[in-house]
């Protein structure tokens, strides 16, 4: 079979075609395409140019399709309203029905903290939307974004990747837990000689022996001794719980942890500085409707959060 080269073509005269199908009228077409009765002509006549048939014929009030015009007539007809339906889909999102999974990249913290309060509303606003959470190493977020393997990567970006878009959604700071009538927290709080000479646990996910405790501490030449590091935060609350180390974890991790084991949090007795933990998503996604959804939907799950969980300054605890 012949190819046929469609930057030949007017895909125009496919509309008049269904028009004219469905009106059996030039007149009657050129009204429902909003154009003059002339321009209807010129595509009737093109359209017999290009099929090299009659394609519609008058029998008594009406322009009767041809028998090629109704053997063609479904493939055109379909075509038109899987373009329709392309078109539609791409520029609308209907949370309420839509089924679309979206992919976050996402750590530990950054799942902890958001997904319970993201289920929550999304069950309420768009009940068949699914989320997956992946990980990912901070030097590849760019193209994951790109690629569109992830929709929203979450986390502490100082550096954002070129061609892409990032907003702060909420301000974060350490604090410290410890089990339950802790031996060193008698008085409900640590000073700075009890606190380095306990046994501590350290989290991280880049297999680091040190953490930003360690540099405030050696800016002071002191230091602490890490009984435990583990990637695993799961392991860090129950750990605690059953013995004397302490850790220092982000406040609204803490405020979680303390909830499932029972812990005590208290105020560091050294400062650290708080941060910032941002959204990004790529310049491509940017004006998407479904990325857009997913963005202030974000936004909002975590207002709840802030409003129940304000982050406390140094002075109110």
């Amino acid at each position: 079979m012949k190819s046929i080269d469609l930057a030949t073509i007017d895909l125009n005269l496919l509309v008049a075609f269904e028009a004219l199908l469905e009106q059996r009228s030039v007149t009657k077409a050129a009204e429902q395409l909003q154009i003059g009765q002339p321009a209807m002509s010129a595509a009737l006549h093109r359209l017999r140019v290009l099929f090299k048939d009659e394609m519609f014929v008058r029998l008594g009030r009406q322009m009767q399709p041809t028998l090629k015009a109704q053997t063609i007539a479904p493939g055109i007809l379909a075509a038109l309203q899987q373009i329709r339906q392309t078109i539609t889909t791409s520029q609308t999102f209907e949370p309420r029905s839509s089924d679309r999974t979206f992919a976050i990249g996402s750590s530990d913290y950054t799942s902890f903290v958001l997904v319970p309060p993201l289920l929550e509303l999304s069950q309420q606003i768009a009940p068949s939307v699914n989320f997956r959470m992946i990980g990912f190493e901070k030097d590849s977020v760019g193209d994951l974004l790109e690629q569109g393997l992830i929709e929203i990567a979450l986390g502490v970006f100082p550096h954002p990747p070129r061609q892409t878009h990032g907003e702060p959604i909420f301000e974060e700071r350490f604090v410290g837990i410890a089990r339950q009538r802790h031996p060193a927290l008698k008085q409900g709080s640590l000073n700075l000689e009890t606190f380095t000479r306990l046994s501590h646990a350290l989290t991280t996910l880049r297999r680091d022996t040190t953490g930003e405790i360690d540099q405030v501490l050696s800016e002071q030449n002191l230091g602490r001794r890490i009984a435990l590091t583990t990637p695993h935060m799961l392991v860090l609350p129950f750990t605690i719980a059953a013995s004397d180390l302490v850790a220092a974890v982000p406040y609204r991790i803490a405020l979680r942890l303390a909830e499932v084991c029972d812990l005590t949090i208290f105020e560091l007795p050294i400062k650290t500085k708080p941060w910032m933990v941002s959204m990004l998503w790529s310049t491509l996604s940017d004006q998407d409707e479904a990325n857009r959804w997913l963005r202030s939907t974000i936004k909002t799950s975590l207002r709840t959060i802030r409003a129940s969980h304000p982050l406390p300054t140094r002075d109110s605890q």
